[in-house]
């Protein structure tokens, strides 16, 4: 194991559209966070942001954005860019200065102001944007490439529309009790099914919205968690940054291709499965061990692809898991107790970091009407574009 490194404070900004600046968003998280963890801002030496390329210069700039807004005050300023990823990079930057003892304590922000409906490329013709090209030569939305991943799982796994309704009716039970979540309340099967086609099978319900929101952490070593009279603490003790290990050419893809190949492909290391992988090692835990995970549910099919990449069921098993009730409130290893994506929709850069704050809240035992009984280690786990692989272990 690497190291751990404590979470000593969390904190939100609702997820919506609030028609505002990232900045006011970010702000407002950051102080929660050190509110929970009981500091002033003075004592943060360190801060990183997670970048937004959406929100102009300040957004490619976060950390240095975040600490003027705060009030300029001397501390270390770092930025990180990983698409989709960005929190997790964040937090790993984070830990990585805190266990080399460059900083004790660090504040982690990631906030966004998303434009509405699809997330389309920034800055106008870029051949060497994954997003322009699918977009260009596809002429494929991202909803339009979950439908293809859904399609498969359809097709290979006897996954149906009403397999992928479950998880969003699933979901949208821990969003009614999020006080964090955009959407806040329950969703029926029906409602999925007569809700329009975006791209089939997919409907409307099945995928996430765009949304404005933030999400901010206080870090720091276990000692100094212990000074400040944290007696257990919740640990970080993994974070995985993976990227594929097939080399481009042998499978002659262009750069669209940042997803995993199939697990029942010739490829010998399959992307996605891997990211947790690294994390399993690193954290001396396997998915027997884990009480809860936050997964990247950009669609309701994707989480049921992220249950097997997770080892949590054998590949193809992931419906008949969520059938099961494994993965429900009360299951045996519930699946997005925050609400998931679904709930609370995109908002980039904050989003992974959002997902630790959902797994220290859970830890803590103070999760209120979504609480898992009883958790002592979570997993999140997100991709981001351009092959970014992230996934956080977090344990009390």
């Amino acid at each position: 194991m690497t190291g751990e490194v404590a979470v000593l404070g969390a904190g939100m900004h609702p997820w919506g559209k609030w028609g505002r600046g990232f900045v006011e968003y970010g702000t407002k998280a950051a102080r929660a966070a050190l509110a929970d963890a009981g500091l002033e801002w003075s004592a943060i030496q360190s801060v990183v942001g997670a970048n937004t390329v959406r929100c102009g210069y300040p957004g490619q700039v976060a950390g240095a954005t975040f600490a003027k807004a705060l009030g300029w005050q001397g501390a270390r300023v770092t930025s990180v860019y990983a698409a989709c990823a960005s929190g997790a990079r964040a937090i790993d930057t984070a830990r990585a200065q805190i266990l080399s003892g460059m900083a004790d304590t660090v504040l982690v922000v990631g906030a966004d102001a998303a434009p509405k409906g699809f997330f389309a490329p920034a800055g106008g013709d870029r051949p060497d944007d994954p997003d322009w090209l699918r977009f260009r030569v596809l002429g494929a939305t991202n909803p339009a490439y979950f439908a293809l991943w859904a399609r498969r799982r359809m097709a290979l796994y006897g996954d149906t529309a009403e397999d992928f309704a479950r998880v969003k009716v699933k979901n949208a039970v821990g969003g009614a009790a999020n006080p964090y979540a955009r959407y806040r309340s329950p969703v029926t099967a029906e409602e999925v099914a007569a809700s329009p086609v975006v791209a089939d099978p997919l409907r409307l319900l099945d995928i996430c919205a765009t949304s404005d929101g933030a999400a901010a952490l206080v870090l720091g070593s276990v000692e100094t968690a212990r000074r400040l009279g944290m007696a257990r603490p919740v640990r970080i003790r993994a974070v995985s940054s993976v990227s594929p290990t097939h080399p481009r050419t042998a499978l002659d893809l262009p750069d669209i291709a940042t997803d995993s190949a199939p697990p029942d492909s010739s490829v010998p290391d399959p992307f996605r499965p891997s990211i947790a992988r690294a994390a399993y090692e690193e954290a001396g835990l396997g998915p027997e061990d884990l009480s809860l995970a936050e997964v990247y549910d950009l669609s309701t099919a994707l989480e049921l692809e992220w249950y097997e990449d997770l080892g949590l069921c054998a590949p193809g098993e992931g419906a008949k898991l969520l059938r099961e009730g494994a993965t429900a409130p009360g299951g045996r290893i519930p699946v997005n107790p925050s609400g998931g994506l679904a709930s609370f929709g995109e908002a980039v850069p904050a989003q992974a970091i959002a997902q630790v704050c959902e797994l220290t809240w859970q830890l803590r035992g103070r999760a209120g009407g979504r609480q898992v009984d009883g958790a002592s280690a979570g997993i999140t786990v997100n991709q981001g574009l351009f092959g970014h692989g992230s996934s956080v272990v977090v344990v009390r």
